[in-house]
């Protein structure tokens, strides 16, 4: 099982300076999406960006991205001071990387460059780190590989007494190299000068009419450079080219989550029914029920419980709150210690203050709720006009009766009661009681009458 890093990793050569090229113009055609392929998401975080953080968290130094000729998509997902590259039209994986050699040129000749793909999301930090340190130490270019009990479809690592002599794509190889089960990986560093003096030698001489990155192996050996390979977890390198196979590496990554939240302190009655995302943070002693969704952004504090089919999402939680069930908190929602949000809540940049609750049927956003106010059931803060958005604000002890409706911009004091079934649109002072509702009218025997028409005109009908 692959061991997903965390956002602090130590780096295994802290004083050697590297840079990455991530090839990332894989348009995915076999997604079937109009989505580029690096850019589909991975418990709630894109392929690219899982790769983009190992190499930050291994110590990379800079970034080259390389894309297809629409690359605008990519600009919210990659650090600022990134390099993005456009390969147009695309010609291969050496190619690709020989559309960065304005970039490598300006290195220092000896600067290891790991040469990384968007579409493998579990690389590790460590083993970028080890492929550019033996690049900084002994080698001048090195593979990673692995060992495939099927090696169909993988390009053949061919070695001699340790050494890496080529790397021979399958529709290339001899029907005895295609016995070798020692595969490549795909993932290779290389120092800058090897990279810019080979790279202008690669030739499309082959089955696909495509410049390998694979053929500078070959090329190093000849130029008397020293060529190696490390080999690795074949899953570290596991690929995505489909739905069917990013939903299996989905599976793999969330249990990996699972099995980490439980190692620092979470219960889980049913663990294969619960959906975290990558940036997920946990205190201890959370206690989390089947089928529940935490999504993107959430930090959940010490002794929470999150009831059954509850949705989290953009969410941050205080210790000892109760969440659901069925509950669903959205992007901006805040609650302080002790919060209670019940059944078919649903909440949206809202900040609870310690003790408040609102136990069942409501919707509150853009709404700062005091601590220990009470928000009965069916109520909503009406916080849209159709085209602007206002804030609720709700004091300190207040109690909203059930089914209100509070217009925003509006502010309920300190202490306040709103009456069950208002509509409130104007200021509550502090422990003012304000309600809204009809004057109540009772008819004797009103029902017995209404029963006995009701009766009549069915009959009517029937004749």
């Amino acid at each position: 099982m692959v061991v997903l890093a965390k956002p602090c990793v130590t780096w295994l050569y802290k004083s050697m300076q590297f840079s990455v090229i991530i090839l990332a113009a894989g348009q995915g055609k076999r997604l079937k999406s109009a989505i580029p392929k690096p850019l589909h998401h991975l418990a709630g975080r894109t392929l690219i960006s899982w790769v983009i953080n190992a190499a930050s968290n291994a110590g990379a130094s800079a970034n080259f991205i390389v894309t297809g000729a629409n690359n605008s998509a990519f600009i919210p997902h990659i650090p600022e001071d990134a390099q993005l590259i456009t390969q147009n039209p695309p010609q291969g994986t050496g190619h690709a990387v020989a559309c960065c050699l304005e970039g490598l040129s300006a290195l220092d000749p000896d600067h290891p460059v790991v040469i990384l793909y968007a579409d493998t999301p579990l690389i590790q930090p460590a083993t970028i780190a080890k492929l550019a340190g033996d690049v900084a130490s002994d080698l001048d270019i090195c593979s990673l590989a692995f060992e495939a009990n099927d090696p169909a479809g993988y390009g053949r690592m061919i070695t001699d007494n340790g050494k890496l002599s080529a790397i021979i794509e399958e529709r290339d190889a001899s029907a005895e190299q295609r016995e070798i089960s020692l595969v490549n990986g795909g993932v290779m560093s290389a120092k800058a000068s090897i990279l810019c003096q080979l790279l202008p030698q690669l030739e499309n001489t082959n089955a696909q009419g495509e410049y390998y990155l694979t053929d500078l192996v070959m090329l190093a050996n000849q130029a008397g450079h020293k060529a190696g390979f490390l080999c690795i977890d074949k899953q570290e390198l596991a690929g995505i080219n489909d739905r069917q196979q990013l939903a299996e590496l989905e599976a793999v990554v969330q249990e990996t989550l699972r099995k980490n939240a439980m190692m620092e302190g979470v219960s889980m009655i049913a663990p294969d029914t619960v959906y975290l995302s990558s940036d997920t943070e946990f205190g201890r002693d959370i206690v989390i029920e089947p089928h529940v969704v935490i999504g993107s952004g959430c930090k959940i504090g010490d002794g929470c419980h999150i009831k059954a089919f509850s949705h989290l999402e953009g969410a941050v939680l205080a210790p000892d709150c109760i969440i659901g069930p069925h509950a669903r908190l959205r992007p901006g929602t805040v609650l302080e210690t002790g919060v209670k949000i019940g059944n078919f809540v649903e909440t949206k940049n809202a900040h609870f203050e310690t003790g408040a609750k609102a136990n069942h049927l409501s919707y509150l956003g853009d709404a700062h709720i005091g601590a220990d106010a009470n928000i009965g059931a069916g109520t909503i803060t009406c916080n849209y006009d159709g085209f602007n958005k206002y804030k609720t604000e709700i004091g300190a002890n207040a109690f909203i009766g059930s089914n209100s409706a509070l217009v925003a911009p509006v502010e309920i004091g300190d202490y306040a009661i709103i009456g069950a079934g208002s509509v409130i649109a104007g200021n509550v002072d502090a422990h003012a009681l304000s309600l809204t509702r009809a004057a109540q009218r009772t008819l004797d025997k009103g029902a017995e009458k209404f029963r006995n028409k009701a009766k009549s005109k069915k009959g009517n009908k029937a004749k």
